[in-house]
């Protein structure tokens, strides 16, 4: 993926949180896969939701503007995941660890002996894990504190993430003469190269301890369930991410932890479809209803309201509830709720029901056939 997100969703770079979703929602009716005949439909359609993820999370758009597409590209796909490894610091936002002069520094440290510092040996950020949560619709109208659990590492209890039981014995490693560092020199056709690589055996400490850690095997770190509570803002949208700050991997050499991104997913409603921050409804009236119009009631996600429907209404039209919408998240206000309304015909009448619909149809000039009523027609007619 070279293309500027921008671009992929023909949006200007001072595009508000509105445009971007609204442009997005036009690229899923466009390439979705599942109703375009755009042979790199799929393509297009993966495209447009990466856009409308990063450029939708502001802490992500920051950075992606600072940055420029392809460091920021390169940057997220050396991001931290939830595997539990050891090492990498965090970057400035979520799915992202470790810094883009990570490759430089390397670098550095490999071909000029700890130039920048010896690096590897101070104390590094724990990193960013990742974590998915499942909420109803309703706990995204009104918002909600969510209990779950997630399988993390953690540093181990026993050792104090030290890797040896406290007062364990030492001793210098004998591979790098305690300097952590260990330099090999090649000869090249353009001369002599020296690289200076972490030690292997005492992995950059310098010092090798005569005990090891039972509980952790000496990593220092342990992988444990943990139980978590997180606040849900009322308005969150569907595949936005939360972030709980030191909830994620232990820090290196006395470091902090990480963070945990928490990206929330919001069920399906069976009464409710949303688009944004508005909702749809439907609403059942009745012939009568729809002819000499009435008051009708409706639930919302909020309660139920009254609804004014007028004479004449059609089957299928809708009407906007103002405000009766999702809350907009980190903003004043909320969407709107639309009704659709749906005449719903009778299965079985009365003989004074039959009687009085024949007599109104007959008096419009109807021809009434014994054979089908004139619900029936109305029903057909639909």
């Amino acid at each position: 993926m070279t293309e500027d997100f921008y671009d992929v969703l023909g949006v200007s770079r001072d595009a508000s949180e509105e445009e971007i979703e609204q442009a997005y929602r036009e690229a899923v009716r466009k390439y979705h896969p599942d109703v375009s005949d755009d042979p790199d439909a799929e393509e297009k359609f993966k495209k447009a939701k990466k856009a409308k993820e990063v450029l939708t999370d502001e802490e992500k758009r920051q950075m992606y503007d600072q940055m420029g597409h392809d460091r920021f590209v390169k940057a997220e796909k050396r991001g931290a995941t939830d595997d539990g490894g050891r090492g990498g610091a965090r970057g400035g936002m979520g799915g992202m660890g470790g810094s883009p002069f990570g490759d430089m520094e390397d670098i550095f440290e490999q071909f000029f002996g700890g130039g920048r510092g010896r690096s590897r040996n101070r104390p590094r950020q724990g990193q960013d894990l990742k974590t998915a949560l499942e909420i109803d619709l309703e706990e995204a109208y009104h918002g909600a504190e969510k209990q779950f659990t997630v399988r993390r590492p953690e540093r181990c209890s026993e050792c104090n993430g030290e890797g040896h039981p406290p007062g364990t014995g030492s001793h210098t490693c004998p591979e790098c003469n305690g300097r952590g560092q260990t330099t090999t020199v090649q000869q090249t056709p353009l001369g002599r190269m020296q690289q200076t690589t972490t030690c292997r055996r005492c992995e950059g400490e310098g010092t090798i301890y005569d005990e090891t850690c039972s509980t952790c095997g000496g990593d220092g770190i342990v992988r444990n369930e943990a139980a978590l509570s997180v606040e849900i803002p009322a308005g969150i949208r569907d595949g936005q991410t939360l972030r709980m700050d030191g909830e994620g991997a232990p820090g290196e050499r006395g470091g902090p932890n990480g963070d945990l991104l928490v990206e929330v997913s919001v069920a399906d409603h069976p009464d409710f479809d949303r688009d944004g921050d508005d909702l749809h409804t439907s609403a059942a009236i009745s012939f009568p209803q729809a002819v000499f119009g009435d008051t009708i009631t409706v639930e919302t996600l909020d309660g139920a309201v009254e609804l004014d429907v007028p004479s004449g209404t059609q089957s299928g039209e809708q009407f906007r509830l103002r405000d009766k919408g999702m809350p907009r998240l980190q903003r004043r206000g909320q969407g709107d709720l639309y009704v659709r309304v749906q005449v719903v015909t009778p299965e079985r009448l009365t003989d004074e029901q039959r009687e009085a619909l024949e007599q109104f149809a007959e008096a419009g000039g109807e021809e009434i056939d014994v054979d089908q009523s004139f619900f029936d027609k109305i029903r057909d007619s639909l």
